[in-house]
């Protein structure tokens, strides 16, 4: 009998299907030894933190469509671990999506888990991180880069002469684990980084950088380069320029996109972009540089982000110039306009028969993100040791529904749903009436809606159950509460279609006539508009649990976010 999709939404919306067999090709194998790693970076004296194989980033996962991956994750590290393959279907494999008690219990230290998966039916940039801690992803990550079965030459844009992945990164100069479990403990918003990195290398426009912080990315006169940029920062959108250069968009999410021309790439966390870049300047050194996109408003209630730029070098072989880099000139930090214009930019290729999107909708979901404030939990010892406390605890929530983790000593969400039998609820470890619209209508994104009543958010582990091979229209709204800000939503086992994007209130007289039926650009992330919204739509087609959530650090601990 076919089992119910469960998508647990609460800021972690979990998905439950049946199995899909898939055909296997070669079979890829990786050792990921994730334990202690000595790195000093803008003159501070070394620091442990945590990685894989010793390197930051962790090593590439390389594979062509339709292998499967298998990688056994040794835990040499201190710290519980999980890891999870972002973007990957994991279609028949859900115990190997990662995030730890939604479909796995974590690996403790000293201990080791095998996760094997296949990537059919998918090409392009993925990449993976630790799923525990939330902190640990900031240095626990690296990309996944599925090539066609075929080869270069079954690209369907021009074949480029060499490519190279662009990791967007944050660095912290004091251990990320205790900065995010005293932050928890105390009911306080964790501490910005201190620099923004490319490929772990924070570049020369912070105090005490080096040459051996910057990292250099070296081509030839004309030629044709494919850059998979992958966002792996905690919680803040990226701009992306090399200064003299032009891109060409032809993926995102590891889904091709119809080409599209453009000088900034624009990318939300944990999103990917692949775009070619021909090296057509005068031979010589250029800056390829990241800066936030700061969008919350008004600035002093959202999140504070470090004003850096993080660079790296494209230098061009045979060049004998001695002048310094040229830097690129960069959007303004609240450039809502370029980021907005970038992410409605982008579209599918064309399709040569019926649109891939679903036509028909069997359930219609309203779905509000932003933040809230919530009472302290018992697990956050320091949040409120004298009874005075007047500081709100931040949340993050939908619905009105702030995720939180089964509780300790119990089951993954996903072995509960399997106890059950898929048949009937497990309350111990998660409840089933996640909401289809939010309990109370007001004007999400007017400044006088901004109130305590309204702001106050409710601590649970709810579940949405679709059936299998049902069609979702989801409202995803984003809300004024605290902060308008850019909340970026991310969806474990399947890819959707993004319709349309819009600011203010949805009004659907209004917007689904400027729905894209014919070639929406298809995602795993995507990035509600600040004080805006967006509509997606998918098919539940991949049986068992798998979790829909915001990419944000404002959670109880341990869960971030289920990304």
């Amino acid at each position: 009998m076919a089992r119910s999709w469960s998508l647990v939404l609460p800021f972690g919306l979990v998905i439950a299907l049946l199995f899909a067999c898939v055909a296997q090709a070669a079979v890829v194998e990786y050792t990921f030894n994730v334990g202690n790693l000595s790195i000093s970076q803008l003159c501070q004296p070394p620091l442990i933190i945590t990685a894989v194989n010793g390197q930051l980033p962790g090593p590439t996962i390389e594979a062509r469509e339709g292998d499967t991956v298998v990688v056994r994750l040794v835990n040499q590290s201190p710290y519980n671990m999980t890891i999870h393959w972002h973007g990957v279907f994991q279609r028949g494999t859900p115990w190997s999506d990662g995030p730890a008690m939604v479909t796995q219990c974590p690996v403790k230290p000293g201990g080791a888990y095998t996760y094997r998966f296949n990537v059919t039916g998918q090409e392009g940039t993925l990449w993976w991180h630790a799923h525990t801690e939330s902190y640990l992803r900031a240095t626990v990550y690296g990309a996944i880069v599925i090539r066609p079965r075929a080869g270069a030459a079954a690209y369907p844009f021009p074949t480029p002469d060499g490519e190279e992945t662009v990791i967007l990164g944050e660095w912290w100069n004091a251990n990320v684990y205790d900065l995010r479990r005293n932050a928890f403990l105390r009911g306080n918003p964790p501490i910005n980084s201190n620099a923004y990195t490319i490929n772990g290398k924070p570049g020369d426009f912070y105090n005490c950088s080096n040459a051996n912080q910057t990292y250099r990315f070296q081509v030839r006169s004309n030629g044709r380069y494919l850059l998979r940029i992958i966002n792996a920062a905690l919680n803040t959108n990226m701009f992306f320029k090399v200064a003299g250069h032009r891109f060409t968009v032809v993926a995102a999410d590891a889904a091709y996109t119809a080409p599209y021309d453009t000088d900034v790439v624009v990318i939300a966390p944990g999103q990917t972009v692949d775009a070619l870049m021909v090296a057509g300047a005068a031979p010589g050194q250029y800056y390829m540089a990241a800066s936030p996109y700061v969008s919350a408003t008004p600035p002093n209630r959202g999140p504070r982000f470090s004003m850096s730029n993080a660079t790296a070098v494209v230098e061009y072989a045979g060049s004998t110039t001695t002048a310094p880099p040229q830097p690129p000139t960069m959007p303004p930090y609240t450039d809502t306009a370029t980021a907005f214009r970038f992410f409605t930019s982008l579209k599918a290729p064309v399709p040569s028969g019926a649109p891939a999107v679903p036509l028909s909708v069997d359930t219609r979901m309203f779905v509000t993100v932003g933040l809230g404030i919530s009472d302290c939990q018992p697990a956050q010892l320091l949040c409120n040791p004298t009874g005075t406390r007047t500081l709100p605890v931040l949340a993050a929530s939908m619905n009105n529904a702030s995720f939180v983790l089964p509780p300790a000593g119990s089951v993954s969400m996903l072995q509960a749903h399997y106890d059950a039998d898929g048949s009937a609820p497990a309350p111990s470890v998660y409840t089933r009436d996640f909401p289809d619209r939010p309990p109370v209508i007001f004007n999400y994104t007017a400044d006088a809606s901004d109130i305590p009543t309204l702001q106050y958010t409710t601590k649970s582990t709810k579940v949405k159950t679709l059936r299998y091979n049902e069609t979702v229209e989801m409202v995803l709204q984003s809300t004024r509460l605290l902060a308008n800000e850019s909340h970026p939503m991310h969806l474990h086992g399947v890819n959707f279609y993004v319709l349309a994007q819009g600011v203010g209130n949805y009004d659907e007289a209004a917007a689904a006539p400027r729905f894209n039926l014919e070639n929406p650009q298809e995602r795993n992330t995507v990035a509600v508009p600040p004080g805006g919204w967006a509509v997606i739509r998918f098919q539940a087609n991949n049986p068992e649990l798998y979790s829909f959530a915001r990419r944000g650090v404002v959670h109880a601990l341990p869960h971030r976010r289920s990304s």
